[in-house]
């Protein structure tokens, strides 16, 4: 079963003419795609940092710019010829890292403001946020096509970064935390209706052989 594109296909057909000549530039310097990744990492701790200390507009700045950074290290490695599955494995990995950073530095600041409330959205943020990737990890491993859902990677960007610079955390981690899960419960939907459709083929199959 085919996926339609998703939000974060088509931004990279959007600002593909930006990003390539961005990590061209990058490319020339010697820099690697691993290098950029690792530097996205390290930038996405600092916003966490600042977010933890309860600086929600500086730790939003410094979350968009270096999710920006992020962007161009699949576009570095495809340049330069070298997109590997080790390479893409290592920025979901650190995909992976940087959220739970990032909603750990969430968490941390609700705790020390005794915010109970904020916790528990929180927990269910990071929740929901994981189980979207592990979803369509798994699905892919058992043959399936899982890249579906109203809240990706991206667009939990696109909720969180604009509300934290807006000193809206709460709000922020509730959006991603109602949505987040909706997106895992629809990839697990769509997951089943491709199992249901791989189950009737062998049953036709095997009626056909006999």
């Amino acid at each position: 079963m085919n996926s339609k594109p998703t939000f974060t296909d088509r931004l990279r057909i959007i600002f593909k003419g930006i990003l390539d000549p961005i990590g061209a530039f990058l490319n020339g310097l010697g820099l690697t795609p691993n290098t950029i990744t690792l530097l996205g990492l390290a930038g996405t701790t600092a916003g966490a940092y600042f977010i933890s200390q309860g600086k929600m507009t500086t730790g939003g700045i410094v979350l968009l710019l270096f999710v920006l950074v992020d962007a161009l290290d699949g576009t570095m490695a495809r340049l330069r010829g070298e997109s590997t599955d080790f390479g893409g494995f290592v920025d979901s990995v650190s995909d992976r890292y940087a959220e739970f950073i990032t909603f750990g530095g969430l968490l941390y600041y609700f705790l020390s403001q005794g915010n109970y409330p904020g916790v528990m959205v929180t927990f269910a943020a990071t929740g929901g946020s994981v189980l979207v990737s592990y979803v369509k990890a798994r699905a892919e491993g058992l043959g399936f096509t899982a890249k579906v859902g109203i809240l990706t990677r991206v667009e939990r960007y696109f909720v969180l970064i604009p509300l934290l610079i807006f000193n809206q955390p709460f709000i922020a981690a509730s959006v991603i935390a109602i949505l987040g899960n909706i997106t895992a419960f629809q990839r697990i939907l769509h997951v089943r209706v491709q199992g249901h459709e791989r189950m009737r083929k062998a049953r036709e199959n095997k009626e056909y052989l006999h």
